[in-house]
């Protein structure tokens, strides 16, 4: 627990002061609300560009350590006093700590966001283990992007937390940041519904669903793309007059590339050519400014760029489903979705499945409302943003798979919510309802009260149903694959592994492509099953769990032991192929 919280906390310090520090040297004088995506955007370059230098991290830390400090130093006498800002943002951290706290409290203790529902964290944690190794990898030889697995080694070897709290605590830490950005859009509000509004856009049902499952890249290009946008829409407001006015969101696409290589820039992109073409004039110098600052800092990663459009999920021939079990409904993106599972449609439950689709027509209808209403109000940015995404999702749900389909939408999601929220709390100037009905403020308070409670007891249901899986991570299992891939294995793992840790799929995903028993220490009995070769067990170096097994190798905590002589019988245990290991059980 302590060491998941202070990466989250070393990660939020860091990009709050650097990501201010950047916009200062842009040419603001004041506090703004897209510092912490800035600074996370920035964070990803610098630990990428430094990850792979000897030390194992410790120049990356060397080197986040002096610009927050610089940062700091150079805040105090070049900002005005944002002390008014830092108060309206502690709520909205405060909150989104705890709600991003609630998989944890649940399950009773900290561990690996997401085991059961998706294998994939077992796959960053690998690459973070070789990355810290100064060692290549599979996915840094295809150009998976990076930026964040470098984060996490080096608040391993700053802090001393181990990659599976590195993790988990960067993953807490983009739920407080992403609360924090949105405050961007409602800092003029009062409040309650500044607070409430920034929260519900920040950590909206589908990045709640994907933060349940571990999806840390998914849920930090949302975050990207939300700052983008507002950046975006703070160019023509505040920044009007900055010739850097479009650095910052500059900065944020360096973040993006780091995060989500060539595909992230496609939101932002489409974000970009919209709100030029909605937009009266193009300034044209201070774009160009803002696109040489971004070569320069994207410049590194072009080539790694080219190698993963080879990716496998980019693949429409592909299976495509990934962990799900086919296309979700475009609704969830609109922020009310009663179900634990975002994979799964809601059914008569503890929700029945007619309030349910009845709350999705609400949100449905409320973000018709909210899109006229920012045309009247020329939210151009907004809106590009929101069409963008759109059209990015009906692009993937038409040439690509369901599971890149489902991600357009959980990138979709903030800007859906902002939509909807941004001019429904801007027309409410207070709480209290006429007897009038028909009384249009009463009327829009009602519908923003009813869509803020239910789509945030949405997003809680999805935080309180995520499974956490092992508190430790060791890529010694996956290291044993080549000699297991033949013949038939028992795990003997303990029982709070299975029953507490959900261990069972994640074991399952790391010895995935032999045939895999899996049984606690309870159950295992006094012999193995004919047929099964390999006993894998955890232990210091005692006895062998049955009774005639030689010990063939130690790998990390467990032992690897053979059954002498040929093994009679069919195995009995099944074949873990990588596609079903990938969805689950």
């Amino acid at each position: 627990m302590i060491g998941t919280y202070a990466a989250a906390l070393a990660v939020c310090g860091s990009s709050l002061a650097i990501g201010q520090a950047a916009l200062t040297l842009c040419g603001t004088r004041r506090w703004f609300w897209l510092s912490p995506a800035v600074g996370l955007a920035l964070l990803c370059a610098i630990c990428w560009g430094t990850a792979r230098l000897p030390g194992r991290g410790l120049i990356s830390v060397l080197i986040v350590l002096l610009l927050t400090v610089a940062a700091v130093l150079y805040l105090r006498v070049r900002v005005e006093p944002g002390r008014g800002a830092l108060l309206a943002g502690k709520p909205v951290a405060l909150v989104a700590l705890a709600a991003a706290s609630l998989p944890f409290v649940v399950e009773g203790h900290f561990g690996i966001l997401g085991t059961g529902f998706n294998p994939d964290m077992s796959q960053h944690l690998l690459a973070a283990d070789r990355l810290a190794d100064g060692a290549g990898g599979q996915l840094l030889n295809q150009g998976y992007p990076l930026g964040p697995h470098a984060i996490v080694v080096a608040l391993d070897v700053g802090l001393g937390v181990g990659l599976v709290q590195g993790f988990t605590g960067l993953t807490m830490a983009v739920v407080v940041l992403a609360s924090l950005t949105a405050l961007a859009a409602f800092e003029e509000l009062p409040p309650l519904r500044r607070t409430a509004g920034a929260l519900l856009v920040g950590a909206p049902y589908l990045v709640a669903a994907y933060y349940a499952q571990g999806a840390l890249k998914e849920t930090m290009q949302a975050l990207f793309v939300l700052a983008f946008v507002l950046a975006l829409r703070e160019s023509g407001r505040s920044w009007r007059d900055l010739p850097l006015r479009f650095v910052p969101a500059a900065l944020i696409a360096v973040g993006s590339v780091y995060t989500y290589s060539f595909a992230g820039l496609l939101w932002l992109g489409a974000a970009l050519v919209l709100w030029l073409a909605l937009e009266r004039r193009t300034p044209a110098r201070a774009l160009l400014l803002a696109l040489l600052a971004f070569l320069i800092l994207a410049a590194p990663e072009i080539g790694r760029m080219v190698d993963f459009q080879r990716f496998e999920t980019f693949d429409p021939s592909g299976p495509g489903l990934g962990n799900l079990f086919g296309q979700i409904s475009p609704l969830e993106a609109l922020g009310i979705w009663s179900s634990g599972d975002f994979r799964v449609a809601p059914g008569d439950g503890a929700v029945p499945a007619f309030a349910h689709y009845f709350g999705a027509a609400l949100a449905f209808v409320l973000l018709l409302y909210g899109i006229a209403q920012c045309w009247r109000r020329r939210e151009t940015a907004i809106l590009a943003g929101l069409s963008g995404a759109v059209g990015i999702y009906v692009a993937a749900r038409l040439g690509g798979t369901p599971y890149t389909a489902a991600k357009a939408l959980e990138v979709a999601a903030p800007l859906a919510t902002l939509t909807i929220l941004l001019p429904l709390l801007g027309e409410a100037p207070n709480w209290r309802f006429s007897r009038n009905m028909s009384d249009f403020r009463a009327t829009s308070g009602l519908a923003v009260a009813a869509y803020a409670l239910a789509a945030g007891a949405c997003s809680l249901l999805a935080l309180a149903n995520a499974p956490v899986g092992p508190t430790s991570y060791t890529p010694k299992l996956t290291e044993l694959r080549p000699i297991l891939a033949a013949d038939s294995t028992l795990v003997v793992a303990p029982e709070r592994l299975l029953a507490e840790e959900h261990g069972a799929p994640y074991l399952a995903w790391e010895l995935r492509g032999g045939r895999v028993c899996i049984v606690s220490e309870a159950e295992a009995g006094d012999r193995p099953p004919l047929g099964v070769r390999y006993v894998i067990a955890e232990g210091d170096g005692g006895g062998p769990p049955f009774p005639g097994l030689a010990l063939a190798r130690r790998a990390g905590p467990y032992l690897l032991w053979e059954r002498p002589g040929t093994v009679g019988g069919p195995s009995p245990c099944p074949l873990i192929a990588v596609r079903q290991a990938r969805q689950g059980p």
